[in-house]
């Protein structure tokens, strides 16, 4: 890192990448997976705004998390790819307090939209006859913007507080984008109280939204026990246990990542987990939530069909 020592404002971005045979192949397959991303999420957002019988509270929340994906992956993946093609590191002040406003709105408005699905999904099969008072439009709505207004308060704080802190000579942060808590490796002052702004904001945005999801998948997967049907059964334990598995790869490594302390925390291991919650969620997602539903095939199919007769 000291060969970056500089007196530029610009920072450097380590990145992600060796230069080596390895790095373009990892370049490569970064590349495909953020266009796979980018062209999952776009379809379910066309999709569900296309489809009149998927203006439904559940479907609707689905299309703010394939929006809030796309926005997520792109604030980091085009960068990174950016930097790699023209071999320029650097990143101006502004950028990445940019970039990092987007991160963190994202990051934790994903949290909470995370949290909102599970306990809709809850309600629909827990309770059935309360589902639409319970879930209404309005209280969708309520739920989305919420989401997006605590994402951005909170990631307002944290990026008016990185920006406005002194910065040493060596401006290198060894990750690919501009994390919050690896800037504060090369900040001149003591950061240890903004440091419990940290925890304390990924308790409240990541944890304790997977904690009330694993509650709520608990009482689904305790209801669906009681069930008489062997298959319907099968296809809800297969559809939680899915679902909880993509909700792991999101909340896992972000809890493990921000809830440790800096000393146990390595450049290596904070890129790979990342890679996770960045870059392979936001493509898992569609997947994983749309794909395997019956409804948003049948869709699929409808307005196909649609497209198919308009140019015929």
């Amino acid at each position: 890192m000291g060969n970056y020592n500089q007196t530029s404002t610009d920072f450097i971005l380590l990145g992600l990448f060796p230069s080596s045979r390895n790095g373009l192949f990892l370049f490569i397959l970064i590349v495909f997976i953020f266009l796979m991303a980018l062209v999952g999420n776009l379809s379910m957002i066309l999709l569900i705004f296309l489809d009149i019988r998927l203006h439904k509270p559940m479907y609707i929340l689905l299309s703010q998390l394939s929006l809030m994906d796309l926005n997520y992956i792109s604030t980091t993946v085009p960068k990174m790819a950016y930097d790699f093609l023209l071999a320029n590191k650097s990143i101006s002040i502004i950028g990445c307090g940019i970039q990092s406003f987007f991160f963190l709105t994202m990051a934790c408005a994903e949290g909470l939209l995370l949290a909102s699905m599970a306990y809709d999904r809850y309600v629909a099969i827990c309770f059935p006859l309360h589902y639409p008072i319970r879930i209404s439009k309005r209280v969708c709505i309520l739920m989305i913007t919420g989401s997006w207004i605590m994402g951005s308060i909170n990631s307002c704080a944290h990026t008016t507080y990185i920006l406005s802190i002194p910065y040493c000579q060596s401006r290198a942060i060894n990750h690919f984008f501009c994390d919050v808590t690896v800037m504060l490796t090369i900040a001149c002052i003591d950061t240890t109280v903004y440091e419990y702004t940290v925890f304390l904001s990924t308790t409240l945005f990541l944890l304790l939204p997977f904690i009330g999801i694993a509650f709520s998948y608990g009482r689904v997967l305790l209801a669906v026990y009681r069930m008489n049907s062997a298959e319907g059964k099968k296809k809800a334990y297969s559809t939680c246990s899915t679902h909880l598995t993509v909700v792991s790869f999101y909340y896992a490594p972000f809890v493990y990542t921000y809830l440790r302390p800096r000393f146990l925390r390595t450049p290596t291991e904070d890129k790979v987990l990342a890679v996770f919650y960045i870059i392979l969620t936001p493509m898992l997602n569609p997947i994983i939530y749309s794909l395997r539903n019956k409804e948003v095939i049948g869709a699929l199919r409808r307005v196909t069909q649609r497209i198919s007769s308009l140019k015929m």
